[in-house]
């Protein structure tokens, strides 16, 4: 039905934002054009922008609204409040026309028709002004969920044209200039989708806090996804890299469990009160909500979602959007999509890093929003009630937020709350405002005491930290666009996937030394041997944090190949189709001992510098299973991934024969050599690899120098001894001789060579030496890469070859 005030989703157009309001166009746009491509949409209507004119007309409400809304001050907290509640109780008073009732109940009836009498429904607004590409009303105004029967919905639509003078959406349409008697509020009246007996939550087309457009980010957690939302509960996280799934390669890139402490579930018999939260039980909590087939399902939507979007727009169209999972009949369904208008909207080459220049006692963490560092005095606002308290450039620390406080938060240095993921409120704001933010930080509230100087940085990756004290820090800034790439590939040496994506914005040409320890440490934490075979790690208190390790998973193993490799296709997936030269673990065998359970595994050496290390370990029987989760990892991440930029860089190959026993392991273990374009390479670091290297040289497809350890082993002395480290300098004669001969040798044979440490940047000859003697790469630490980049061109300018 077409009525006068009411058009059905199948009625509906994107273009008809002026009539219906982002929500319901969008939801319109979606049913009609990509229902026939398998991305389902809940059937529903709208109540047209016209209906709410209607409504206010026939009340005479319009001069009580001018009186309550004329002169408004939108930075005087109370006095906002208390307009904003004389306008909603104007337009709520309101009584619904009778032929609008008409209309709505008709409609109403034709959706139970289609779905059976026990239909509930949700009521949300939808403003026609929202959603526009470059503005953001999202949560601005009211949404009712679970509404069952003529009455109730009936009553919700008033609540949701009352709610078009939210205090926050008051004070937003008057700093986007928009004029509040000429927005109109419509309505979506849409089946309810039942994620109280599942799963729901937020994802984007883009990552949101680095702007990589590769990515779809998932947000989970159980019950209905308003907790999502307002950020009442710190939610799972799932990536998933577009250009692999796009060819068939479905994976997920990367996940992190959420604590997922509550859930919102549907309240029976109480007819002013649709939902209510309770608390998940520890299973719930200790398990990721979404299995990898709702992964795909949602990823699949997502692209579908935004390629529609850009197609129709002529441009790139990141999305925001909104999904739930129904109990009842295992189906995903998008509830919402939107223009992502925060990291799609930055425009420009210009590269703002923040650097922390010291340390301070670290007071708490959580999920970091945004890259930049900001301090001030801390002020505790307990709830809304308490606003007015809050001073400009103090640092805003809250249990959550709500749109309600965004008329304050426009003046925090900083945001700290204790719920939520990096796509709550808080952090959906402090994007927009540009401001870093720590969520999910958990007892905040509790650490943190009214005028406590802190500073919040947010530039050390996806763990935001709050330190006592107002610490120095440097924010520099890079013109992108006139920087100029050398000829000489300047790489990155990088083992943390949390700051991948961040770190891909810097100028490289890949990544050079991916460690993978870095990975194991920190996303496994246990010895590949003692994953294999709990049995024989003897104490008790170890078995058990194995086990509780590899809950969820069918066999230990499959929990180390998917951390592995979830770690490695982050890292390599963040600078696709860059090389990502990976190296294979090169722990000493102190350092295996180390993680859980490593002792029962790995041998007391007195010098592990020169022991049981690098490639002897891979196809030694003390290892060679070990080694096998390694290479199946990095199968995975190079075929199932779909990630063939990835480079394999084998460790510390004291010999020929050496090396000849393991590519034949590796063959073996279904990494050949040449397959499907595999590469691989060798560190160059013990002067053999130099003495022989037209043999390597005939094994491998490039050197690496690893300096650090060819320095040690030219010179005699241990790295790791503090009483000789006078003699250690890799400006010797004789390294620079090795070096050189080790550049020449892989020129000789055509492979690649290329230097990972940090020489070139410490010590600007260093850099001069290997642009002279035409290395092809140098890999650096992400925090001198700018600076040797610049030193390199000025070398390349001045005539070296």
């Amino acid at each position: 039905m077409a009525g006068k005030y009411i058009r059905f989703f199948r009625e509906i157009r994107i273009e008809d934002v002026p009539l219906v309001g982002g929500k319901n166009a969008s939801l319109g746009e979606m049913y009609r054009e990509l229902t026939p491509q398998g991305v389902q949409i809940p059937n529903g209507f709208a109540i047209t922008g016209k209906a709410y004119h209607h409504l206010l007309d026939q009340a005479g409400a319009w001069p009580a609204l001018h009186g309550a809304l004329d002169g408004l001050d939108p930075d005087d907290v109370r006095d906002l409040a208390r307009r904003g509640a004389q306008a909603r109780e104007i337009v709520y008073s309101a009584p619904l026309p009778q032929d609008l009732q008409e209309e709505i109940l008709e409609a109403y009836a034709q959706l139970r028709q289609e779905y059976g009498d026990s239909l509930s429904l949700a009521v949300r607004s939808s403003a026609t002004a929202e959603d526009l590409p470059t503005a953001s009303f999202a949560g601005q105004q009211d949404t009712y969920l679970n509404i069952s029967g003529e009455a109730a919905l009936l009553d919700a639509c008033r609540r949701c044209f009352a709610s078009l003078f939210t205090d926050r959406a008051i004070h937003y349409r008057i700093d986007q200039g928009f004029d509040h008697f000429k927005a109109a509020l419509s309505i979506a009246i849409m089946k309810m989708v039942r994620s109280d007996l599942a799963t729901s939550g937020v994802m984007f087309s883009l990552d949101t806090e680095t702007g990589f457009r590769d990515a779809v980010f998932i947000n989970a957690s159980w019950g209905l996804g308003e907790n999502v939302v307002q950020g009442t509960v710190n939610p799972d996280e799932y990536y998933v890299f577009k250009p692999a799934f796009k060819q068939g390669k479905k994976a997920v890139l990367r996940r992190v469990l959420g604590s997922k402490k509550i859930k919102m579930i549907y309240t029976e018999g109480d007819t002013r009160h649709g939902t209510r939260n309770v608390p998940t039980h520890r299973e719930e909590q200790e398990r990721f909500c979404l299995s990898d087939a709702d992964i795909f399902v949602l990823a699949d939507y997502a692209i579908k979602i935004e390629d529609h979007y850009s197609q129709k727009m002529g441009e790139s169209r990141p999305m925001d959007m909104e999904w739930a999972k129904d109990g009842l009949d295992g189906s995903i369904y998008i509830v919402q999509a939107r223009p992502e208008t925060v990291a799609s909207q930055k425009k420009g080459q210009i590269l703002e890093t923040y650097v922390l220049d010291a340390r301070g006692e670290r007071l708490g963490s959580g999920r970091a929003v945004g890259s930049k560092i900001a301090s001030g005095p801390v002020r505790i606002i307990s709830d809304v009630r308490h606003l007015g308290e809050f001073r400009p450039g103090e640092v805003l620390v809250a249990d959550t937020t709500t749109p309600d406080w965004e008329p304050v938060m426009k003046h925090a240095a900083a945001v700290i709350t204790n719920r939520g993921g990096r796509t709550c409120h808080a952090a959906i704001i402090a994007r927009e405002l540009g401001i870093p933010a720590v969520v999910g930080a958990e007892t905040a509230t509790e650490i943190l005491h009214d005028g406590d100087a802190v500073t919040v940085s947010c530039a050390e990756g996806d763990l935001g930290i709050i330190y006592a004290g107002l610490l120095p820090f440097t924010v520099q800034h890079t013109d992108l666009a006139v920087l100029p790439r050398p000829r000489t590939q300047i790489m990155i040496n990088l083992g943390n996937p949390e700051i991948a994506f961040q770190t891909a914005n810097l100028p490289n040409d890949g990544i050079g030394l991916a460690r993978m320890e870095f990975i194991i440490s920190n996303a496994i934490k246990a010895h590949p041997m003692a994953l294999l075979y709990p049995e024989k790690v003897k104490d008790p208190q170890e078995r058990l944090a194995l086990a509780k390790l590899t809950q969820g998973y069918a066999h230990a193993q499959d929990f180390f190949v998917e951390r592995l490799s979830e770690g490695i296709g982050t890292l390599a997936a963040a600078f696709y189709p860059k090389p990502v030269v990976v190296r294979m673990s090169d722990f000493k065998s102190n350092e295996y001992a180390a993680l859980l359970g490593g002792r029962y595994f790995e041998p007391d050496e007195d010098n592990p510098m020169l022991g049981f290390r690098g490639a002897s370990r891979y196809a030694h029987p003390a290892y060679k299973e070990g080694f096998h989760l390694e290479c199946l990892a990095m199968k995975r991440v190079r075929e199932t991934m779909g990630l063939d930029n990835v480079i394999i860089m084998l460790p510390f190959v004291r010999r020929v024969q050496e090396a000849d026993a393991v590519l034949a392991q590796m063959a073996a273990f279904g990494l050949q050599r040449g397959e499907n374009g595999l590469k691989i390479y060798a560190m160059c670091e013990v002067p053999n690899n130099v003495l022989l290297i037209d043999d390597f040289a005939q094994r491998f497809d490039g050197f690496s120098i690893g300096s650090n350890d060819l320095t040690q082993l030219t010179l005699g002395v241990d790295r790791d001894s503090a009483m000789v480290a006078f003699d250690y300098d890799e400006r010797d004669e004789g390294v620079k001789t090795m070096i050189r001969l080790a550049v020449e040798g892989c020129a000789r044979n055509g492979i690649h060579s290329g230097l990972c440490g940090q020489a070139p940047s410490d010590y600007p000859e260093m850099a001069e030496l290997l642009v002279h003697i035409g290395i092809q790469s140098m890999s650096l630490n992400p925090d001198t890469v700018l600076k040797t980049t610049l030193h390199v061109l000025e070398l390349e300018k001045r005539g070296q070859p």
